[in-house]
């Protein structure tokens, strides 16, 4: 399935690591202490945390880029690189003008 070349393949793991990253995040992180409700509360009262959480959850992304650069699979790269794009302006927008 990882040896497609595919646009759309790309996007879809690049859509799903950053969630996967920030579940284990919250689990790593907050879970004793807050529920998921109360985790994203916490996340919207102090924007400062936007960047903490953000920049771990696209280091999956980055590593998969990576990995899809090197073994010659452009068009999967291009499609995790578009959505990291996405989540990385998305984080920025929610910190900043939200």
């Amino acid at each position: 399935m990882f040896k497609k070349d595919n646009l759309r393949f790309g996007m879809l793991i690049g859509f799903i690591a950053p969630l996967l990253s920030l579940v284990i995040y919250y689990f790593v992180k907050f879970y004793p202490l807050y529920s998921v409700s109360d985790f994203f509360r916490f996340v919207a009262q102090n924007k400062n945390q936007v960047t903490a959480i953000s920049v771990p959850c696209l280091i999956l992304n980055i590593a998969l880029f990576t990995f899809y650069i090197n073994t010659h699979r452009d068009k999967t790269a291009k499609g995790v690189f578009a959505i990291t794009l996405i989540y990385a302006i998305g984080a920025l927008l929610l910190k900043f003008a939200l």
